[in-house]
């Protein structure tokens, strides 16, 4: 089933959509950010923002510094724990033996209709060079090694019924063919990716994968850590 499969459509609630929208700018922002600031990046009025705000502060989403500035609250975290909770543990282990041994970061990524969201990652102890993979980060589903390996657990034809609207890559064929898909300088400038099909059953179809800076990396290395990793990880999933 597609993710964005459903059944009757709802009219969305817009005081919950523009609460949804003030979460995800604070998280992608630098720094914590006035009202002022959060509401003209919501385009809405300050009033609009402040209502929101003290709701989202009642339940710690958010919470605001000494000069007022807000930023991302405690309880974001206790909702992310909950979010495919038994991918998370089962795949935390791997993650960090991957990203020590290869000494790169390393992650999981998901598919969230026509993007993949990194669940969860880990970079590796005591290097400069690690490339940060933040829980939470997007990038297209037709971009990156993630999204390649994602469409390459199915066909071209599965994948057409699926996603009419969205390409099947000719990578995701050869991806298919050779157990995991490699890409290079297509979601981060200058960086590669190397990811493996995850089977999550009854969850979402997902990926391992690891981005790393090395130009003289074999990537088929790289995959069979990642593939014995996958199978470690599926088989605790059952």
């Amino acid at each position: 089933m597609t993710p964005n499969a459903g059944t009757a459509q709802a009219s969305p609630s817009q005081t919950l959509s523009r609460g949804i929208r003030a979460l995800e700018i604070l998280a992608e922002a630098q720094q914590p950010l006035t009202i002022a600031e959060l509401a003209d990046a919501m385009g809405v009025h300050r009033s609009v923002a402040y209502r929101i705000l003290r709701t989202l502060e009642d339940h710690s989403l958010l919470v605001r510094d000494d000069g007022g500035r807000v930023q991302p609250g405690p309880g974001l975290a206790v909702l992310a724990r909950g979010v495919s909770r038994n991918l998370q543990s089962a795949a935390l282990p791997e993650l960090t033996q991957l990203a020590n041994s290869l000494t790169m970061s390393a992650f999981v990524a998901v598919w969230d209709r026509e993007e993949c969201v990194t669940l969860v990652t880990v970079d590796p102890r005591h290097s400069g060079a690690a490339v940060v993979q933040h829980p939470g980060s997007r990038h297209p589903i037709s971009a990156g090694a993630p999204g390649i390996a994602i469409q390459s657990a199915f066909t071209e034809e599965q994948w057409g019924a699926l996603v009419p609207g969205i390409p099947y890559r000719a990578e995701a064929a050869e991806a298919r063919r050779l157990g995991y898909a490699a890409s290079h300088d297509e979601v981060i400038a200058g960086v590669s990716s190397v990811a493996v099909p995850l089977h999550v059953p009854g969850g979402r179809p997902a990926a391992l994968a690891v981005v790393y800076i090395r130009a003289a990396q074999d990537p088929g290395e790289v995959a069979a850590s990642l593939t014995a990793s996958a199978r470690r990880i599926e088989a605790q999933l059952g």
